[in-house]
Formats: C-alpha cells, structure tokens, sequence
C-alpha cells in the first residue's frame, strides 16, 4: 500500500482508534474464536465503524480490510482542535520513550491533523524527527527472530504515514537512516534555538552519508551540510550543545577541505580556508563542556581534521635544498597526481624516483632528512584517511612504501611524520585509526630501512626517542596531542 494511505485516511476523520499494543488481532467477527484478519502493531489507525460489546468494529485503511478489535487494544482520539493539546501532552511523553516510535509517531501525524495551523511550530517536527531517527538507530542494530520482526513491523507502521527511511550498506552490514523531512521543517518553521540545534545535528550525521555517493554528489552533499550547520544561532545554546556543532561542523569542513582540493579550479585559498575552519572549530571545544558520552565524536572529529590538517598549507612549495632531495608534482592520468623525488642532479626530467597516486599529495609535508638518505609525505587517498609516502635510498637505489594508518581497510584515521632520529636509521610516527569500533592511538619508533615498529606508546613523552627527537613543526600543528 502507499505511504499516503494512512495519512488520508487521517484527513477525512474526525475520530479515530490508534492501536496501542503490539500484535493485535483484527478479526472477522466480534469474538475471540473469529478467524483473524491481520496483526496490527502499536501505531496503527483505524477507521471507526460501529461498536459491538467488547469490539469495535473498525476499517483498517492501510491494509484495506475491516474487521473487530478488542477496544482495550485501541485509543479511541478525537481529531478535533479542541483535542490537540491532549494530543501534544501524549506526544512529549512518547518522544522520550524508546521503544514506543511507532506509537508516538502516530500521536504526531494525529497531532498535526489536530491542531490548527497557526498553533503547530517547530516542536512536533523536532518530536517526529527524534522518534524517526531512533526508530532507524533500532532497526539498523537489530537481530533476527521476534524482536527483528517486532521492528520491521514497526517501520512498516511509521512509513504509512510518510516517515522515509533511506538504506545503505556500511562495513558489511546495512544501515537505516531517517531522511530527514520533519527536521528541515524545524529550520523553517518557529523552534527553539535547541530544536534547530538538535535537527542540524542530525541531518548532518557523518554515518549517514551514502558511501555510494559519486565525488560530485558527495561535494555537493557536504556544502549542504555546512550551510544547515551555519543556519544555526550559537549565541544563546548551551555549551554542551556548542560542543557538539563545533564537533560536526570540524568533521565537514575537513571533508570540504579535501574535497577542494580535488578541484584545482577552485584554488588554493578555497582549500585552506576548509582546512583552517576546520582545525579552528576542533581548537574551539570546551573540555569542561565535553560530556562523556561525546567522547566517541570528539576522537572521530580529531581524526576527520588530523586526515585534513596538511590542506591549512595548500598550495605550498615543498622545501628544496641544493644537496638535500625533494619532491616535485606533475599531472599524470586524468585524476592522477606524479610524485618525482629530485635533488640537485636529479630533476623533473630525470627523477631519482617517480610513483603516481589518485589521492591528494600535500606537497608542503615533504620532509627530508639530514643526510639526504630519505624523505617523509603525506598522501591522503580519501578523505577520511591519510598514508605516510617513505621515500629511502637503499644499495639497490631509491625506493618508496605507502605507511597507512592501520591494517584495516581504509576508513578512518591517519599517520604522519612525526621527526628523524639522529644517525639516519629511525623516524618518528603518530598514528590515529579506528579499528573494529575501537579508537587507537599509538607513538612509534620505526626502523628506516624496513618501516617495522621498534617501540611504541600511547603517549609520546612515554618513548624517550621520541621525547627528544619529535619534530617541532609537527608538535606544533598536531592534533594528535589533545
């Protein structure tokens, strides 16, 4: 049946009965011997038709069936103005009850057939969004048997009355996402700072942008997000609240920043101001306002912008020296950027070595060590990951790994040239990923000639190589050390 059925029903009554308690029975007769209709679940409405003992005799609009039910299993509501603050009494309550969606998401569309125009603002739409939104937390964390079933009746139930939900699949398994529709009523409508507060923050999630979004989509996606994020007055909200914008907005503007600079035309100033107000709104969090619970963004935020950090030098000439080697970029394949290693004998012409890459070679990172032996690069392939590029010189010639950030499939994280140990034989590397939903964090010793972990610690004044040797440049401009 279509999505509308419901909700025209709902505007040609003026009393309906919802349905309560999951798993009713809507039978042929008014006894409990009668054969059963169909199973009606919290949230369904019901045409009434007349009244026999203990059953209603009702008509079913969704499913296109009459029948009886019980009426303890119903409440019989009335459509009129007068009802509506009844209505929006039952629907503060449902709002915070999880488990209850379905439910409260029927009291909403009641609510709204209710109360007359003037009077509806941005609260019942905050309302229908936040019980949308965990309706999908729900079902994308679901198992199978009664309690899958007892959801996905439950998201039956909330698309009969226009609640979308959009479907994709994320680190092999799939994910439900509200679309959205009730919380970008709330930025239009009239609503209370934390309303829009709240409605910007969740359509703007990080998790639930399509991965399968094309790279004009997905830039288009993430400006969308910023603007909704910037719709927001910060003035008068709480702090955890601001916290939490500035988390989002940090994650977005790092993703702008590299999606910029995978558009050449728009220049190196468009870059760095992504990546400049990216690491601005990350600088701008109040730890005393940080509340446990946002732990798991803040790390996620810090990563987003550690991925991103290099575009606040975009456009920077890598650092030459005359005896010294350095990196030189020129266009290769459409999309793809060439890294030459040159030094003083050795130029664009003629590298000492050459490797292309589809990621975004920040340019400005090259850092070379003092005996010219080798050379450290950062590579950001996506944005939300970004390689160490380990040029060295071996007796077999000049060769080149890609360090990433973990073993995993690329997702989220980043590593970087932390320093180089004096005597040319060891680097220093901060790492930062998430790993099977874990955040790990780790300061490494590594070995030149083989890139193998020879210490590591989860704070860098734990390693004293590390202690000694980190660089100043990087300590300055990490966000690794937060």
């Amino acid at each position: 049946m279509p999505a509308a059925t419901t909700l025209a029903a709902l505007s040609v009554l003026s009393a309906l009965a919802i349905v309560t308690q999951d798993q009713t029975a809507l039978r042929a007769a008014p006894r409990d011997s009668a054969p059963q209709q169909a199973q009606l679940w919290a949230g369904d409405s019901l045409e009434i038709r007349g009244e026999k003992g203990d059953y209603l005799q009702v008509y079913d609009h969704r499913r296109e069936r009459a029948g009886y039910i019980k009426a303890p299993s119903v409440r019989i509501q009335s459509l009129q103005p007068a009802a509506a603050p009844e209505l929006l009494a039952v629907l503060r309550f449902l709002r915070d009850t999880p488990g209850s969606e379905a439910l409260g998401i029927a009291y909403t569309a009641a609510y709204l057939k209710a109360a007359p125009a003037e009077a509806i603002d941005g609260e019942a739409f905050a309302a229908l969004g936040a019980m949308a939104e965990r309706l999908a937390r729900r079902a994308s964390g679901a198992q199978q048997g009664k309690a899958g079933q007892t959801i996905a009746a439950q998201l039956e139930v909330a698309a009969a009355y226009g609640v979308n939900m959009v479907s994709f699949e994320r680190d092999g398994q799939i994910r439900l996402c509200y679309d959205g529709d009730a919380y970008r009523r709330v930025l239009t409508l009239p609503a209370t700072d934390t309303q829009k507060a709240a409605a910007a923050l969740a359509l703007t999630r990080h998790d639930c942008v399509a991965p399968e979004l094309t790279p004009a989509a997905r830039f288009e996606r993430d400006n969308w997000r910023a603007e909704v994020l910037e719709r927001v007055d910060t003035g008068k909200l709480p702090g955890v609240l601001n916290n939490r914008l500035r988390l989002r907005k940090a994650g977005v503007w790092a993703s702008l920043a590299y999606q910029r600079a995978r558009r050449p035309e728009l220049g190196s100033p468009a870059v760095q101001e992504a990546g400049n107000r990216a690491l601005d709104e990350l600088a701008g969090i109040d730890k005393n306002e940080l509340m446990e619970s946002d732990a798991y963004a803040y790390d996620d935020a810090a990563m987003r912008v550690g991925a991103s950090r290099w575009a606040t030098a975009a456009g920077a000439p890598a650092a030459k020296s005359k005896t010294k080697v350095s990196v030189a970029l020129s266009p290769g394949q459409p999309g793809e950027t060439c890294v030459h290693l040159v030094d003083a004998k050795h130029d664009l012409k003629n590298p000492l070595l050459t490797r292309c890459t589809y990621g975004i070679v920040w340019a400005a990172s090259a850092a070379p060590n003092p005996q010219g032996t080798a050379l450290a690069l950062a590579v950001q392939p996506l944005d939300t990951w970004r390689e160490l590029w380990v040029f060295r010189q071996d007796a077999q010639g000049w060769r080149v790994d890609a360090l990433p950030p973990a073993a995993d499939h690329p997702g989220l994280g980043y590593v970087e040239f932390a320093g180089w140990v004096p005597g040319g034989r060891q680097l220093l590397a901060a790492r930062e990923a998430r790993t099977q939903g874990r955040q790990r964090q780790s300061f490494e010793v590594l070995r030149l000639s083989t890139l193998e972990v020879e210490k590591r610690a989860e704070r860098p004044n734990h390693l004293s190589s590390f202690y000694r040797w980190q660089s100043p440049a990087w300590k300055a401009i990490t966000v690794s050390i937060r």
